[in-house]
């Protein structure tokens, strides 16, 4: 138990002390989201600077000139008020709502390609490994070191040139027709949120497929030289028998722990997969406060991605605590 509180005290640590780190980065980045619309208004619009500026203080409530030390201060006090701010760029729309919006898609789309991935990592690596030094082992080791080697937004414009453009079997933007469809339990917004997700999730399960294969592989390759896998062989066992139960148990423990830890990263989607097929998840409106300098998009954002890691991180160290018995925390 004395574990668990330290790790609970860490955790809160970690948020509270990265929460800090993210206010004053994004601070540091050139330009914000109020030049820009002040920019807009003075020469698009003809106003002066100072008619711009009470415009947008006047349109969002924002002091424009608040000190640092007081946007700090209120930045603390609305995150532990579950406050995480207004979007300038999306007309003062609270942050916790675009994020109650986005987190759907995201956990939809990454959590099935993580996950599918992870499964036919574990069996193509295993397969490879007990095919070792054979054509099949090569194949597969080559494929796979290719696969995590390229970079995943590369995979979506691979898939939009093959299945979009040449074939015109899915769209390419958006989580669903809203045109044709309406939201709900029905069978046409079902057929067309899977239809759009589709390729997004493929993205996803091609560029993480080939490291779980790579994980997998070597760890089984490690464990078929350990004692226990030569008793089971000398004692007489199936060979399937020893497959799972000695071999593949032993090599996916710690690729369990990886995906407890890479489950928190759902939270904040893929910036460069979302962006390309315009899905709007986490990670699209990441990418769209960043490009803008929304401030309170950023923050809240990150602060959810923060939490979301911490806590797979904590569930990691249980989970590997009841998976592996010689590991034992006090």
């Amino acid at each position: 138990m004395r574990w668990i509180y330290r790790r609970l005290i860490t955790a809160v640590l970690t948020v509270f002390t990265t929460s800090n780190i993210i206010f004053f980065l994004i601070r540091l980045l050139p330009g914000n989201i109020i030049d820009a619309l002040i920019g807009f208004y003075v020469d698009r619009l003809g106003m002066t600077y100072t008619d711009a500026y009470r415009l947008l203080s006047s349109t969002f409530g924002l002091q424009l000139t608040k000190p640092l030390h007081e946007q700090y201060i209120d930045y603390m006090i609305n995150l532990f008020t579950g406050n995480l701010g207004y979007s300038i760029a999306y007309s003062n729309m609270p942050v916790i709502s675009i994020v109650a919006r986005a987190i759907p898609w995201t956990v939809l789309t990454v959590s099935i390609g993580t996950i599918t991935a992870f499964l036919a990592g574990i069996l193509v690596g295993l397969l490879a490994a007990y095919k070792h030094g054979s054509f099949i082992d090569r194949f597969i080791t080559l494929f796979s070191t290719a696969s995590a080697a390229i970079p995943n937004y590369i995979f979506a414009y691979f898939f939009i040139i093959l299945f979009v453009i040449q074939f015109h079997l899915f769209p390419i933007t958006g989580a669903y027709d809203a045109a044709k469809v309406s939201p709900g339990f029905n069978a046409p917004f079902i057929l067309s949120v899977l239809r759009h997700a589709f390729l997004p999730i493929l993205s996803y399960f091609v560029a993480s497929f080939g490291s779980w294969t790579l994980y997998m592989r070597g760890n089984t390759v490690s464990v078929l030289g350990e004692d226990y896998v030569m008793a089971a062989k000398a004692r007489g066992l199936r060979g399937t028998r020893i497959a799972w139960m000695y071999v593949g148990r032993n090599a996916m423990l710690p690729l369990f722990t990886i995906l407890a830890i890479n489950l928190g990263y759902i939270f904040g989607g893929s910036t460069l997969i979302e962006s390309v097929f315009a899905y709007p998840g986490i990670g699209y409106f990441i990418s769209q406060s960043v490009s803008t300098r929304d401030y309170s998009l950023m923050q809240g954002l990150f602060f959810i991605l923060t939490v979301a890691v911490t806590v797979s991180n904590f569930m990691a160290d249980l989970l590997y605590s009841r998976l592996d018995p010689r590991v034992k925390f006090e």
